[in-house]
């Protein structure tokens, strides 16, 4: 079963609740990277639990990355969500450098293939016209942030498959094929769960918060040049929406 139609009356358990609240108060930044979380003793008092299960809570953080222990001293934040402008141009790694962000991209997978009804559609192509599919790994500072797919028109993009293997940057590979500028002329976010696969890539456990957002880019005439879709780490990104 999926985590998705898992059971709504299943009960979380209290130190995954404890573990979710403190992730939120590090996206709200009420602890920034490298402040000093409150003691086990301070937690277990604001919960209402005993020690044990603020330590479980507290080792679930520090397996994401997200805390770091030292022994005598506390828990400490060791980093805080990557804020992600979401606007007409996104572009990945301008946006997380302008954050004060170190940004990296791996290509997971590329392949060119017959385009389903749905996808012809959202391209404006005929059903069966080639696509190029491409799924990504999105870091900051070397930690996972998100994994991505993506179908670019190759039939009205010609080479766009041989730019993508070549280039981990959409905006360099679109350059290489004669797409100078594109924008998005659509976006739609929701919230989901980490199945098994997306969790292992993310380095978050299954079931973690995630934000599914898909959006279509256009060239300068409006036609489509890129359909996406992005699984974020519900707790290492913030995005922010901007007026262009």
């Amino acid at each position: 079963m999926s985590p998705q139609t898992r059971p709504a009356n299943r009960r979380t358990p209290i130190w995954q609740a404890i573990a979710n609240a403190l992730r939120l108060d590090i996206a709200e930044n009420r602890y920034k990277a490298g402040d000093k979380l409150p003691t086990e003793a301070v937690l277990s008092e604001r919960f209402g639990v005993n020690r044990h299960t603020v330590r479980h809570a507290l080792s679930a953080l520090v397996e994401e990355g997200i805390v770091h222990t030292r022994r005598g001293a506390g828990a400490f934040v060791k980093s805080v969500p990557a804020e992600y402008p979401l606007g007409k141009r996104m572009r990945f790694h301008q946006n997380l450098r302008q954050a004060g962000r170190l940004p990296s991209k791996r290509n997971l997978s590329l392949e060119t293939r017959p385009a389903t009804a749905e996808e012809a559609e959202r391209l404006q192509l005929e059903t069966g016209d080639l696509i190029c599919v491409k799924h990504g790994l999105s870091l900051a500072d070397g930690q996972p942030i998100a994994i991505s797919e993506s179908h670019f028109p190759e039939a009205r993009l010609p080479g766009i498959a041989q730019a993508l293997s070549e280039e981990t940057s959409i905006t360099k590979a679109m350059a290489k094929v004669g797409v100078s500028d594109f924008t998005r002329a659509s976006t739609r976010i929701r919230a989901v769960l980490a199945d098994a696969t997306q969790a292992l890539r993310l380095q978050v456990r299954e079931g973690a918060p995630l934000l599914y957002s898909t959006g279509l880019d256009v060239d300068g005439d409006g036609v489509p040049v890129e359909y996406g879709m992005t699984w974020f780490c519900g707790d290492r990104m913030t995005l922010t929406f901007e007026e262009d």
